[in-house]
């Protein structure tokens, strides 16, 4: 049994000392936890960052200004364009598509993501900076291929749509997600679905490798400066949520280009003989000759107002509902899923 006092030289009693935490040793918690906890957390993020998500994809997509010799919308003019010609719903074209995707891919990131720190953790249970990035990597990749790819295809081609939700004459090509899923299908063949699914991948992954670790090593850093939370591991939500808007900031302006680029590829068509390598230069070589090295960076404003509140969102519901899960939890439930 563990005892909470020792005795001293003189025979006294004194306190022991509060076991310290380990932050970066392995927890041994259920991987069904994982699941609900990253599943909820994904949900948070969809319902309150769709908006700046429709924005970063209009302003990628924008061509026709430069064409005509115009400045290109800035933010916020974006989206007052939008509510203003399609209503403020306008802003949540796509929405279904993501809620259908971001819950389970939410789910993978964080079980991957559990499951590669523990192949990648060494003999004492401790987890390195470095194979926290491999981990985040991996979960990243994992969550491309397996929900993002084809996510994001059916969200791209709402969210290009530009038709007013107010006028019931204005019929877009696109009626819904899983409309416009069965509508490519059946028109490009369900490839079409992972189309881009390399460069989704090299976001994603790149995305989730800083994000992980900047995120992991700044909590850290909290706990060692602050004894009071050391003993639990757990830091108040507040601080939760400004670690993961720091962090969530870092991986946008490392593959803005990836991004562009990977969304210009998935709203466009099927092209009959071209291939992915084709596509993939031709896309790159004409958006840098018609709209110069900038247009790489188109979008890259709300995409990091988007994905930094959406990562301190999911970082603050994933950790919160982590905690009332293990305490609602009898022991033995979801044992058999322990990593």
């Amino acid at each position: 049994m563990s005892t909470t006092a020792s005795k001293s030289a003189s025979g006294a009693m004194t306190p022991a000392k509060a076991p310290q935490s380990k932050p970066d040793v392995k927890e041994n918690i259920p991987l069904s936890t994982h699941l609900i906890a990253g599943g909820t957390a994904g949900l948070a993020e969809a319902l309150a960052c769709h908006p700046l998500d429709t924005i970063k994809v209009r302003m990628q997509l924008s061509k026709s200004r430069k064409a005509k010799g115009l400045k290109p919308l800035g933010f916020f003019a974006t989206g007052r364009q939008i509510a203003i010609r399609e209503t403020p719903l306008g802003l949540y074209k796509g929405l279904g598509a993501v809620i259908s995707g971001i819950v389970p891919k939410m789910a993978i990131r964080f079980a991957s993501f559990e499951m590669y720190k523990g192949w990648l953790c060494g003999a004492d249970g401790k987890l390195s900076p470095s194979a926290t990035f491999l981990a985040g990597l991996g979960a990243g990749a994992t969550e491309a291929v397996a929900v993002v790819t084809p996510m994001e295809v059916v969200k791209i081609r709402l969210q290009a749509q530009q038709h007013s939700l107010a006028d019931p004459l204005d019929v877009p090509r696109y009626r819904n997600a899983a409309h416009a899923a069965f509508t490519i299908v059946k028109e490009e063949g369900i490839m079409t679905l992972y189309r881009g699914v390399t460069l989704t991948a090299l976001r994603q992954a790149t995305n989730q490798g800083v994000n992980f670790t900047a995120y992991q090593q700044f909590k850290k850093l909290a706990l060692e400066y602050q004894p009071a939370y050391q003993e639990t591991g757990q830091l108040p939500s507040y601080q939760t949520m400004v670690l993961g808007l720091v962090s969530g900031a870092m991986g946008p302006f490392s593959n803005a280009p990836i991004d562009t680029i990977k969304t210009r590829i998935q709203k466009a068509s099927r092209v009959e003989g071209e291939t992915a390598l084709t596509r993939l230069v031709k896309v790159t070589t004409d958006l840098f000759k018609n709209e110069g090295a900038s247009a790489f960076y188109k979008g890259i404003t709300p995409r990091v107002l988007r994905v930094a509140p959406g990562q301190a969102i999911v970082f603050t519901v994933y950790e919160r509902v982590k905690r009332l899960i293990d305490l609602a939890k009898s022991p033995s439930l979801g044992s058999e899923f322990d990593e």
